[in-house]
Parts: C-alpha cells; sequence; structure tokens
C-alpha cells in the first residue's frame, strides 16, 4: 500500500460519503486506504460503515468510546492502525480539499522531506474558509505566537497548525506524542527536529454541519503552546503561580467580610491547595492518571504534603530572619522557590508515581539514576532547547 488517508471525525455525518468520493476520485490507480477515527455521538459511524461496504477504496474505522487526547489523539490512534507508513492527515469536513492529496503525495515523492505541510499562508494559499474575520485574525495571531515560541523547530513553516499533511510516522516517535487537543501537527514538529516543505492549498468552506472551534479549544491549544515549549514545570509553576493570586483574593475577600486574618489565610491556602490539585490533574499530569493510584489516593498525598510544606516553610522563614538577619521578603521568596522544586519532586515521583503493578523493573537501573531521568523528563520534556 502507499498511501494512509487518517481522517479524525466527531460527529460529521453528513459528509463521510461526498468526503469518500472525492477521496476516491483523487487517488485513482493509488494504492490507498482510508482510516476514520471517530469519537462520535451522533450516527456518524453507521454512515462510515455504510459507505465502505460501497466504496471503491479500502475504507476502515476506528470508534473510540473514549477521546483520549482529543483529535490530536485521534490522528495518533490512526498512525498506528494505518497499513502504510506514509499518511496523509485531514478533517472530515471537506475544508481540506480532497483533490490536493496526489501533490503532496508527489512532493513527498522528491524524498527531501518527512513532513509535507498543506499551508494557507504561503503565497498561492488561502484561508477564506475560516467562518469570519475573527477566526481568521485569531488564526493568524495563534500561527505567530507559536512561529514565535519554537524559533527554531518552525523556521521556515508559515503553517505550523495546518490539519491537512503528509508525514512519514518512521520519522516520529508516536509512542512519546502527548497529544491533548487538535494541533497534532505543532506536537509533530516540536517534539524532534525533521525535514519540512510546504505546498500551498485553498482552504475551503465547510461542507456541511457546524464548526468544532471553541473557546475551550482555544485554552487548550494555550496549554499545549506552554507545555511544548516549557514543559511540565513551567505549567506547574503557572499554576502555582495563579494559586498564589487566588490565595491573597480569598483571604482579602474573607477580611474584608469581617473574618480575622489567620483564618482567612487557612481558608485562602486550603481552598488553594484544592484548586491546584484540580489544575494540575487536568493539565500537568493529566498523562500520568492512568498507571498512578487512584484520584482519591493522589488527591491525599498532594493535600497532606502542601499542608506539611505549609507548617515547615514558616519557621524556616523565622530562622533565616532571625539568625541569617535575611530580609523577611528575601527569606520567603527562597523558601518559595525551594518549596516548589521540592513540590514538583514529590508531585511527580511520588503522588503520580506508577503503581506497583504498572512500574518499571529496577534490576537494571539503580533508584538514584531512575529519580534524576524522571526528573529530567518530567520537567524539561518535550521543551525546545
Amino acid at each position: 500500500m502507499q498511501l494512509s488517508i487518517i481522517v479524525p471525525t466527531y460527529n460529521e455525518a453528513p459528509n463521510v460519503a461526498e468526503l469518500v468520493r472525492r477521496v476516491a476520485d483523487a487517488v485513482r490507480g493509488m494504492d490507498a486506504e482510508v482510516i476514520f477515527v471517530d469519537d462520535s455521538t451522533d450516527a456518524t459511524p453507521d454512515v462510515i460503515a455504510e459507505v465502505a461496504a460501497s466504496s471503491t477504496l479500502p475504507v476502515r474505522l476506528i470508534h473510540r468510546d473514549e477521546a483520549v487526547g482529543g483529535l490530536g489523539g485521534a490522528v495518533v490512534e490512526g498512525m498506528k492502525a494505518a497499513a502504510c507508513d506514509i499518511c496523509i492527515v485531514m478533517d472530515g469536513d471537506l475544508q481540506h480539499p480532497p483533490e490536493e492529496i496526489p501533490a503532496l503525495f508527489g512532493r513527498f515523492g522528491v524524498e527531501d522531506a518527512d513532513v509535507v505541510v498543506a499551508s494557507r499562508y504561503m503565497e498561492r494559499g488561502s484561508a477564506k474558509g475560516l467562518a469570519d474575520r475573527t477566526r481568521v485574525w485569531v488564526s493568524k495571531l495563534s500561527t505567530l505566537l507559536t512561529r514565535a515560541m519554537f524559533p527554531i523547530r518552525l523556521r521556515g513553516i508559515s503553517d505550523p497548525m495546518t490539519g491537512f499533511f503528509l508525514v512519514d510516522r518512521t520519522r516520529i516517535d508516536l509512542a512519546g506524542l502527548r497529544p491533548r487537543g487538535f494541533k497534532i501537527l505543532l506536537e509533530i514538529l516540536a517534539r524532534k527536529s525533521l525535514r519540512v516543505v510546504e505546498i500551498p492549498f485553498q482552504f475551503a468552506d465547510r461542507f456541511a454541519g457546524e464548526s468544532k472551534a471553541s473557546v475551550r479549544q482555544g485554552i487548550n491549544f494555550l496549554v499545549q503552546l506552554t507545555g511544548l515549549r516549557f514543559g511540565k514545570m513551567s505549567l506547574f509553576a503557572a499554576i502555582g503561580a495563579l494559586g498564589a493570586v487566588l490565595n491573597l483574593v480569598i483571604m482579602w475577600a474573607l477580611i474584608q467580610l469581617g473574618m480575622n486574618y489567620i483564618p482567612a489565610a487557612i481558608i485562602g491556602a486550603e481552598v488553594t491547595i484544592i484548586g491546584n490539585f484540580v489544575l494540575q490533574e487536568r493539565f500537568v499530569f493529566q498523562d500520568m492518571t492512568g498507571e498512578a493510584s487512584g484520584v482519591w489516593s493522589r488527591f491525599a498525598k498532594s493535600f497532606t504534603f502542601n499542608n506539611v510544606e505549609a507548617i515547615v516553610r514558616i519557621p524556616v522563614i523565622a530562622l533565616l530572619v532571625n539568625t541569617w538577619h535575611i530580609s523577611s521578603v528575601i527569606a520567603a521568596g527562597i523558601t518559595l522557590a525551594v518549596a516548589f522544586v521540592v513540590r514538583f519532586m514529590f508531585h511527580s515521583l511520588i503522588v503520580y508515581a506508577p503503581r506497583p503493578a504498572a512500574s518499571r523493573s529496577a534490576a537494571s537501573r539503580s533508584v538514584a539514576r531512575e529519580i534524576v531521568d524522571e526528573l529530567d523528563t518530567q520537567a524539561m520534556s518535550p521543551g525546545e532547547l
């Protein structure tokens, strides 16, 4: 087989038949297949099965009951299941014209690239299919932000967030990808230096149905971008900073309502600890929860540690001030910096540690080396050096 075409779908039933028809016309004479990876809640799987039964092109369906990793996770699952190493990824709404598939495949045939990107923003390309002017500006600003965050890996790439591209899966680490949303190409390009070329394409109007773009997807994109650029430790720090602000706001509000500052500070701290845990679960350690202990066990460990750490930190500040005569503000800053590193280590290595049955064998590696490697992986991966 020459080519596997991967189409992640979510409630795209009205588009399936037309998509398969146009893909079949575009790849006539080629040995190709279409793989739908479907997370739908409507009749899309039934429509795909019906179309597959009558299509001249091999059509496969992978229906996921749990949409792990969102659209990006669907693409990764499709790549793993593909019969061919050369994979084209495209949306199921026909905004990515199937007629461009031969151009992508032909450009790859020059053999100077691992990835061929269909770009809306290079010469002769167009983003006219975006719903309105606001989405055009959001898309362009997001692209500029992404390129600024990865100036080395994305040098010369005009559209790193397109969903229409060809990739040689032997050149990427599928197991190492951590898809979090719908910008899977960004995930691929940010994690490894690859040879990338672009061809222009005209981003078309949606054939049927409604756009899936939302504020939530925008937030997921920003989280994905931050995590890719700076790694887990930066997200952990950002959540900690947000928690510090929330702590002060809660304390101030309670004092304004007449509460004494000590119980106000305690309530603010406890609410912040709980809020930080929820955000860390969702955005920082979400890829580690599957092999870790249950959520209540993780919460108990995190909650207990953070409270003990807060109790210990206060007398340490007093010691630095009274014994070493350091400014109280500087002393607090020192303890917070140390506490941040210790908290991150504790959560990475203990709170989210794999259960014994899922742990790696330590027979050939020392405990110290495992700790160093794990910290390096969690703190720095997959940031750009």
